[in-house]
Formats: C-alpha cells, sequence, structure tokens
C-alpha cells in the first residue's frame, strides 16, 4: 500500500520535528485568535477550555495524515469530515469554506516559515511539494476552490489574510486562555516568538513587535541540544502536563542536512522567514 506522503518528503521532515510542529503551531496560535469564524471554536469550547492540549490533538491528526498509508490517510479524513459534520448539525449551520480553507493556508505557510527558522529557506521544488501535499489534505476533506499550484497559492494567502482577519473579542478571550495555560513567562516568550514567525498583517493586528534580540539567544540551541540538554529545554519550556505529548511530537530520526532535508530532532531558529 502507498503512503499518502513520500517517505524522503519535506513535509515529512517537518512533521516527524516536534520543534518544528511547535513552531507551526506557535505561529497559528496567533491567527486562530484573529480569524473571523472563531466563534465556531468557542462554540464547542474544545479550543478556549484547553489550547495546548488541542494543539496536540490537532498534531495527531496531522501526523496521522502525514505518516500513514493512503487507505488510512483517507480513513482519517472521513473522521474529521465526521467531527465537523456534527458540530455543524448541533449549531444548524455549515462552517464557511473560506474558514477551512483559512486552517488549510495556515497549516501550509507556518510549515514553511517553521522550516525556514529551525533549518533553511525553501527550495521552489519544496515549496511546490509542500503545497501538493497539503492540497491533497484540503481535497480529502472536501474543502473545495483550492488553488493548482503554489504560486497561485501565495496570492490567495495574502488576499485571506487580508479579508478573514479581525483583531475582536475572540481574539482576547483566547489570549486570556493562552496565558492561563502557559503562565506569564512562558506566555510572554510565545509572543516573541510569534512576533518572529508572523506574517506582518497579523503582527499588526496583534501589536506583536519584532523580537529581534532574542535571535542571537535562539541560535544558542543547536549547541545546547548537541550537548544533550534537549530535555531540559523541554522541561522548562512546557507545562508539566503536556510534557510527554511535546516529545511524542518527534516522528522520525533526523537525517544528515542537504538540499532535500533539515538538521531536525531539536535545533531551533536560525533563520527568519519573510513577512
Amino acid at each position: 500500500m502507498a503512503d499518502f506522503v513520500d517517505g524522503g518528503s519535506i513535509v515529512r521532515r517537518i512533521w516527524g520535528d516536534g520543534d518544528m510542529v511547535l513552531l507551526v503551531f506557535a505561529g497559528s496560535a496567533a491567527e486562530f485568535a484573529l480569524n473571523r469564524a472563531v466563534d465556531w471554536l468557542f462554540f464547542t469550547g474544545k479550543l478556549p477550555a484547553d489550547p495546548i492540549g488541542r494543539l496536540f490533538s490537532t498534531a495527531g491528526y496531522a501526523q496521522q495524515i502525514v505518516f500513514a498509508e493512503a487507505a488510512t490517510a483517507e480513513r482519517t479524513f472521513a473522521r474529521i469530515r465526521a467531527v465537523h459534520g456534527a458540530v455543524e448539525h448541533q449549531r444548524g449551520q455549515r462552517i464557511p469554506d473560506w474558514a477551512h480553507r483559512d486552517v488549510l493556508y495556515m497549516l501550509i505557510d507556518y510549515s514553511e516559515r517553521a522550516h525556514q527558522m529551525v533549518a533553511r529557506p525553501m527550495t521552489a521544488e519544496e515549496q511546490r511539494e509542500l503545497y501538493d501535499v497539503f492540497r491533497r489534505v484540503g481535497v480529502g476533506l472536501g474543502i473545495p476552490a483550492l488553488p493548482p499550484t503554489y504560486a497561485e497559492w501565495r496570492i490567495d494567502r495574502e488576499r485571506h489574510l487580508h479579508r478573514d482577519l479581525v483583531h475582536g473579542q475572540g481574539t482576547d478571550a483566547l489570549y486570556a486562555q493562552y496565558r492561563k495555560h502557559l503562565g506569564r513567562w512562558r506566555h510572554h516568550l510565545l509572543l516573541r516568538i510569534q512576533a518572529l514567525m508572523a506574517p506582518a498583517h497579523v503582527r499588526d493586528l496583534l501589536g506583536l513587535r519584532r523580537a529581534e534580540w532574542l535571535r542571537p539567544l535562539l541560535r544558542l540551541h543547536p549547541m545546547l541540544v548537541r550537548a544533550g540538554l534537549r530535555s531540559l529545554i523541554q522541561r522548562l519550556l512546557m507545562p508539566t502536563a503536556y510534557l510527554a505529548a511535546a516529545r511524542g511530537l518527534d516522528h522520525v530520526a533526523p537525517a544528515p542536512p542537504g538540499p532535500r532535508s533539515s538538521r531536525g530532532g531539536g535545533t531551533l531558529l536560525r533563520h527568519s522567514p519573510s513577512g
């Protein structure tokens, strides 16, 4: 049985590296809070009640797809569609197609940004591969009107950013929950990382200032990992209740760096994403 994603894919490199996955969701947490469809999150109550737990749940679904055989991925798509359908039935209305696209677009964009921060900028071929995989995910989830190419997606991504984001009461409510569950200093660190990762429009809406002073400090992380301190770093940065889940995000062994691979398994932030 063929895999849904090729074993050597850049997508598997990203979604098998726990540090990159956490960066994807750190950036997405900013954009989630600004989305005009954020009321759907409050309808179910699950994300506001346990934002960190929902992060790991969503990451689990994504990894079930990325590291699965094609048939298993299709079953995962069916489960996700069923969950969405049940929520729509409860509320008596459909989740807008544009909201589904927004979430998919976040995963694509922040995957690329995380790879750039952890390893290096993607090549044009890797960008096309990243989009091709997530476009197939979108098709599997029944999301319509997805652009056929990476270049066209990039244009549509900008359109969605400027049309679908607004700083409202839901934004402040979600950030209050982020702070409650992370604690003061971890929340402060989240804001600094989001300031480095997020597109300019997201930073402007949230009032995030680029934390360039943080970049040289973060470049020490690879040396600390090589010194065997990654476990200690994770214990410091992640609330105890979620430490095992954070460590479980590592899905593949690091591969030697090269034009088709990245330094995985705990390196962090050597390049700045554009935007």
